[in-house]
């Protein structure tokens, strides 16, 4: 019998705050920079999308919310503890609720931490990405390393649990140097880190530089020896990876976040937002407006900024979950697969290339699940594109 923690992957509450100080150039995410904002008005819109989606999920169990953005460091503490004693008005709410809140180092004082942690955050992820002030310059970051580190022990002091963000294979870094920036890292890494190899989305404006040759990423065999060097350094450091690019001490996991990888549901609110919702046995996508205006208009006229829910099929539910949950180092459980999509993996799979995967080396199956090796890992999208029919 598979765990009860894959089996029942909780019921998880996003909420996007869509504004920034800044665009990173590298940021491909609904951000959006304004002089101005109506903290009054925008508490309002998104406690009354909140409420929408707590009449359609009534009796549900919150495991985890999470505060994403965009910056949520700058919405008003007022604002973030008000969305988090509606979600326990409407919901029960798990014994050990996970309530976690986006930061960058520029946003963050003291101050505003403790507030922040009286409104109930009980963990902060922190947006760090580089520990030099040279590569923060490149990446458009607004804060220098200090300020990134200070940022950092503030979390600890003030928080249980936290976590911070780097990226990697930036150009011209090497694996020592990259080695000598984890080994600062894990200086004040406690409990979970998360590693991302920088990648140049449509959109951002790193993109028409990386299409000019003017932005070169290391080449596929050094950025394969970058993830090597980082899987190998964290593993020894008791922080294994758990999903491609993040690593926790067991028990440190992010729980909010395996929600998603185990395909659970989840509301999503606020501009732009996803959901996934199981309602009377099936299973619907939710998405919000991306225009953070659009979307408070419809809020205050519809009571939600969302399209109608599209349904996902038994297919696509089957696939949606192989392809979330080959991120995990644990894998896919496939009695969990039967339960949401009731197919078994044979249904699926192309049994040829499953079967040359696992010979070489690439992906795991047991009786009970199917999981990708370091190397599968590593490679997984060529390894989705091989095996789903």
């Amino acid at each position: 019998m598979f765990p009860v923690s894959a089996s029942d992957p909780g019921f998880a509450v996003y909420v996007h705050w869509p504004f920034c100080k800044s665009k990173c150039p590298y940021c491909d995410f609904n951000s959006h920079v304004r002089e101005r904002v109506d903290h009054d008005r925008w508490r309002a819109g998104l406690l009354r999308e909140l409420d929408h989606y707590a009449d359609l999920t009534a009796g549900r169990t919150v495991t985890s919310i999470f505060f994403g953005g965009g910056t949520p460091s700058l919405m008003e503490p007022a604002t973030v503890g008000a969305i988090i004693d509606r979600v326990a008005q409407r919901w029960p709410v798990a014994e050990r609720l996970e309530v976690t809140l986006e930061a960058n180092p520029t946003s963050v004082e003291a101050d505003k931490f403790r507030a922040f942690r009286t409104a109930g955050i009980n963990r902060v992820s922190l947006g760090i990405q580089a520990l030099d002030d040279a590569s923060l310059k490149f990446l458009g970051r607004q804060h220098n390393a200090a300020e990134a580190t200070g940022a950092i022990e503030l979390a600890a002091r003030t928080f249980d649990r936290f976590s911070f963000d780097l990226i990697y294979a930036r150009p011209g870094q090497t694996v020592a140097a990259w080695q000598a920036e984890l080994a600062r890292a894990l200086d004040y890494a406690v409990g979970h880190l998360s590693v991302y190899q920088l990648t140049i989305e449509e959109g951002t404006a790193f993109y028409p530089m990386h299409a000019r040759g003017d932005l070169v990423l290391p080449d596929e065999d050094l950025a394969g020896d970058l993830y090597e060097a980082t899987q190998s350094q964290l593993t020894a450091a008791g922080l294994p990876a758990y999903e491609i690019s993040n690593h926790a001490r067991p028990g440190e996991e992010s729980r909010h976040n395996l929600t998603y990888w185990r395909y659970g549901d989840y509301v999503g609110i606020g501009p732009g937002a996803h959901g996934r919702l199981t309602l009377d046995g099936e299973k619907f996508a939710t998405r919000a407006h991306r225009a953070p205006e659009i979307w408070l208009e419809r809020v205050e006229r519809d009571g939600h900024g969302a399209s109608a829910p599209d349904p996902i099929d038994h297919d696509a539910r089957g696939t949606e979950l192989l392809m979330m949950g080959l991120r995990l180092s644990e894998g896919v459980w496939l009695a969990r697969l039967v339960e949401e999509s009731g197919r078994t993996l044979d249904d699926f799979v192309e049994p040829a290339a499953l079967s040359r995967l696992i010979e070489g080396g690439f992906l795991i199956r047991d009786r009970d699940r199917l999981s990708a090796t370091s190397e599968g890992l590593q490679r997984l999208n060529a390894v989705l594109s091989a095996i789903l029919a």
